[in-house]
This record gives structure tokens, C-alpha cells and sequence, in this order.
């Protein structure tokens, strides 16, 4: 088949253009090499794979899409403004690139929809806001963020009304949807807008919720990306990571390898087409012991700095309930952490990282985010 992936030359899209191009398809990319993930001036990154046609072009820019989609059977989008704390003080921007940007790219497809058999948009966890939990009675509540008043008083897990420790359990697609963040609110609009319109057109649309992704080729110089990159980036330059709330907040890492294989088996099962579905290892683990793990491997003693303070719209915990994309497409998370960490510090000892997050951390604090 003939497939577009926009944000093709960027961590997960370059990804996907291997594993398409190593399946017999024809990929093209259509990506603005954004300065943030790619640095100043970047060009053609020598990651991408060299049988991938690369457009350079932006996803609001209908001419550039226009041409992009020439002759495509199939379209995954990946082009996104990734930062949850930035977007929440570059609200157009993220809102323009995101929101406008799949208006542009849906518009496009639409006229094409004699050709076009399917699209597939990447969606995000941070739709959720908290994950699912349980009282102690075994009831599965659904929370919303924690009070100001709880986080002030460093009191961080989540609560019932009656005081009582909730237990998080794997959030499922049927949780109540309350984004947290700009960022958040535009990829509840990919996946919806894709839906809608692939519903009313007749276009086979598929929305994945990735959980928190990490591997090779993440940007280390972009302190809005993945945890487990910034982390890296700060070791790497022989800084403490900074860690918000006690550290202990929990996360679903899940390899880049696994994203993949979830975009294959929605390119490929009709079973697929019209949902959503989470993708995601179901089993997390603490913030502060990914820092602890990272800081063991490269040799760096010093232990991660954890401020105390919280994130405006910060969760607690939130991980997979990956049961539906098990039984409906036959994904399994194949990446243990273990292995998975291993073959992201291989290619981290052999990458130059700069290092901006305390730059980061002062934007967030002189907006009044940080507490």
C-alpha cells in the first residue's frame, strides 16, 4: 500500500516507517522537522529510513497536505505539539498545530475518500486526566484531581470523600475523559474528530491512547517529552533529576516497539475500525524509581532531586487496562522494562543531550504552574 505518516521523521513516526517499509509498503512523511524535537536548521535525520520519501512541510499548510496525500491508501497521524506544562502557556500553538492541524489533514482526506481505506491517529493517556481507582469496599471510582488543599499539604494520594486511601487499578477506555491540560484537551480532539468524521464518511478510523511511551530516538534535548528522556538528558549532564510531588506518583512506561505493533494490528484488523483502545504494558511503576534505574546505569551516584512541589493538573497514578486491545486485536506488550530500558541506554551512550529543563521548570514557575 501507499502509507502517509505525518510526523514520520519524529520518535514514534520513524519508528512506524521502518516497521512499514520492512512490511513491503511505499511510506511517505510528511513532517515540519520542528526545531524543539529536531534542533535548529534540521534536515533529513539520519534515522529515518532511507526508502521513506520525506515531505517537509507543516500539517496547517493545506497545499503541503494536499500533496502528501497523493495517491495514499492509508494514513497514521503522529504530528503533534507534544508538552503538557507547555502547552498550557503556548495554548494557540498547541491548539493551531494539534486541533487545527487534523481539521487541515481530515479535510484533505475527505476529498480522497474514494482512495483513502483507512486512518489511524495517535491519541494519548493524558486524555484521562486521573486513572481508575478502587475504595476499599471494591468499588471503581473514577476521581478528579486532587485539591490544591491536599497537594499544599504534601497529603498526594488520591483520597475518598470520607478520607480513605484509594488503590489504583488499570484504567480502562470507558473511563470518564477529564483532560488536565491544552495539550490533553487537543488530542481528545484527534481522536474524536477522527472518529466522527471517518463515521460520517464512511472512512475507517482507529483512535490508540498511548501510555507513556519511551526508546531510541526520543528527543534528549526537548525538556517537554518523555519522563524517562528528560531524566536522562539531566543525568547525562551530571544533574540531579528533578522530581515533582514524593516521587512515588506512578506511570505505564511502554516501549516504542510496542506502539509500533499496535499501529500494525490497527492497520490490519477490521476489527479495529471505530474504536479506541488503550495501548499500554498494565503494570506501573514509581517516577522515582525510573530516575533511580536510570541514575544506576549511567554511573551517575547522586540521588534524584525530589522538589516536593506539584504541577498545576498533575495526576497521581495512571496506567493500562490493555484487556481490549488483547482480545480485539491480539496485542501483547512484548518489552519487559527491564529490556526495554537496556536497549534505550545503549542508544543513549551514544547521544549528546542539552540539557533545558531547569529553563523549563522557571517558565512553568513564573506562570504560577508550579507550587
Amino acid at each position: 500500500m501507499n502509507v502517509l505518516v505525518t510526523g514520520g521523521a519524529g520518535f514514534v513516526g520513524s519508528h512506524l516507517v521502518d516497521a512499514l517499509v520492512e512490511a513491503g509498503h511505499r511510506v511517505r512523511v510528511l513532517d515540519n522537522l520542528d526545531a524543539q524535537v529536531h534542533g535548529e536548521g534540521a534536515k533529513r535525520p539520519a534515522h529515518l529510513h532511507p526508502d521513506a520519501e520525506l515531505q517537509v512541510g507543516d500539517i496547517r499548510d493545506r497545499s503541503a497536505v494536499a500533496l502528501a496525500l497523493e495517491d495514499i491508501d492509508q494514513v497514521f497521524h503522529q504530528a503533534a505539539a507534544v508538552g503538557v506544562g507547555q502547552s498550557m502557556y503556548q495554548m494557540e500553538q498547541y491548539v493551531s498545530v494539534n486541533s487545527v492541524g487534523a481539521a487541515v489533514l481530515l479535510e484533505e482526506i475527505v476529498a480522497r475518500r474514494d482512495r483513502i481505506q483507512k486512518m489511524i491517529v495517535a491519541s494519548s493517556m493524558s486524555i484521562y486526566g486521573e486513572g481508575a481507582y478502587q475504595t476499599p469496599e471494591g468499588e471503581s471510582v473514577f476521581p478528579g484531581l486532587r485539591p490544591d488543599s491536599a497537594l499544599e499539604a504534601q497529603r498526594f494520594e488520591m483520597h475518598d470523600d470520607d478520607g480513605r486511601e484509594l488503590k489504583p487499578i488499570p484504567t480502562p477506555e470507558e473511563k470518564p475523559l477529564l483532560p488536565t491540560s491544552i495539550y490533553a484537551i487537543t488530542k481528545r480532539d484527534h481522536e474524536e474528530m477522527f472518529l466522527a468524521v471517518g463515521a460520517a464518511y464512511g472512512i475507517p478510523a482507529v483512535a490508540l491512547r498511548y501510555f507513556n511511551i519511551y526508546g531510541p530516538r526520543q528527543s534528549l534535548s526537548n525538556p517537554y517529552t518523555g519522563v524517562m528522556a528528560i531524566f536522562s538528558s539531566r543525568i547525562m549532564n551530571r544533574h540531579r533529576p528533578m522530581i515533582f510531588e514524593d516521587g512515588l506518583q506512578s506511570r505505564d512506561f511502554v516501549h516504542v516497539s510496542d506502539i509500533v505493533q499496535a499501529n500494525l494490528l490497527a492497520m490490519g484488523k477490521e476489527e479495529a475500525n471505530g474504536k479506541v483502545f488503550n495501548v499500554g504494558t498494565g503494570r506501573s511503576i514509581s517516577v522515582l524509581r525510573i530516575a533511580e534505574i536510570l541514575g544506576e546505569q549511567l554511573d551517575f551516584p547522586d540521588p534524584p532531586d525530589v522538589v516536593g512541589k506539584y504541577r498545576a493538573g498533575d495526576i497521581r497514578h495512571c496506567f493500562a487496562d490493555t484487556s481490549r486491545i488483547e482480545k480485539e486485536l491480539g496485542y501483547a506488550a512484548k518489552m519487559t522494562l527491564e529490556e526495554g530500558m537496556r536497549n534505550l541506554l545503549e542508544w543513549i551512550r551514544t547521544q549528546k543531550a542539552d540539557d533545558r529543563v531547569d529553563q523549563a521548570a522557571r517558565e512553568l514557575e513564573d506562570r504560577g504552574l508550579t507550587r
